[in-house]
């Protein structure tokens, strides 16, 4: 029977001995670990063992919803879709029309007439079209412009080449996109005919307000087909400086004219049958 002093002294040892067992064998499993931890910050390290760990990451979830509307309200009517006018990537003409051609395939059998001299003088037209292509223009159907210049009206062109080379035989193709200045818009066209390349001539035509681009457009591609005829020899006389002074030795006359709108007076030029028209009138110099 062990006294109780006794017992009291052994119960101390044996406590005593099993923490520094403890102790060490917790020092040697954090050195194995890589970190040497001393006496006083063992209670440190069990304390920061017992947190969780926080991610850290920069990666954002994407909302799939993003872009969506929100559906309408029960009772409440969906709202309107924008006009067309309004959603138009083209808000303003005078920044260009964005007409550029399209771009075929090289694959395609089709000829791409915005860079192809597909049949350019392969072989002349047939002889009864030469004739019509090459036949004299008549006085009565040449006009004259209050500058002096005379001129052939763009749609006795059109009449000239459907008599020569039949409706829907011919063609104006666009060589690339309209270019919009402030004051004038201007685009290359190619006339082809049978199916073979025939001239390239760029048209021009000024403009003086935005509203009116749209027939600017019109007017730059009879401008164009009109410079492509010359190639045909269609009017050629209209650019002979002999025809062009018999025809206004004949034909044409200069009369004094008042502009009514500013009551200015100047000269302008037309033709002999013709009468002066409004904004003009007739009047004699110095009246």
């Amino acid at each position: 029977m062990i006294p109780r002093a006794a017992r009291s002294a052994f119960s101390e040892s044996t406590f005593s001995y099993v923490s520094k067992i403890g102790r060490a064998s917790l020092a040697s499993s954090t050195v194995a670990r890589g970190g040497q931890l001393g006496s006083q910050s063992l209670r440190s390290f069990s304390s920061s063992f017992r947190q969780s760990a926080t991610p850290s990451t920069t990666y954002t979830r994407k909302d799939l919803n993003a872009g969506k509307s929100a559906p309408p309200a029960a009772g409440k009517p969906a709202s309107k879709p924008d006009p067309i006018d309004d959603v138009s990537p083209i808000q303003d003409m005078t920044t260009g029309l964005a007409d550029e051609p399209l771009i075929l395939d090289e694959g395609s059998r089709q000829v791409d007439w915005t860079k192809s001299y597909h049949g350019l003088s392969s072989q002349p037209f047939a002889k009864e079209a030469a004739d019509v292509l090459l036949a004299p223009i008549p006085f009565d159907d040449v006009e004259v412009k209050p500058d002096g210049i005379i001129y052939l009206p763009e749609i006795k062109y059109r009449r000239i080449l459907n008599k020569a080379f039949g409706p829907g035989g011919w063609g104006l193709a666009p060589r690339g996109e309209t270019i919009v200045t402030p004051k004038s818009i201007t685009r290359e066209y190619a006339l082809v005919a049978h199916g073979r390349l025939v001239s390239v001539a760029r048209g021009e035509q000024d403009y003086f307000s935005s509203e009116g681009i749209p027939t600017a457009t019109e007017g730059c591609k009879s401008n164009a087909l009109m410079r492509c005829c010359k190639d045909l020899g269609v009017a050629s006389e209209l650019w002979d400086p002999r025809y062009i002074r018999v025809f206004m030795k004949e034909k044409a006359k200069q009369v004094w004219v008042e502009h009514v709108p500013t009551k200015k007076k100047r000269q302008i030029w037309l033709r002999k049958d013709d009468e002066v028209r409004y904004p003009f009138k007739e009047t004699k110099y110095g009246a």
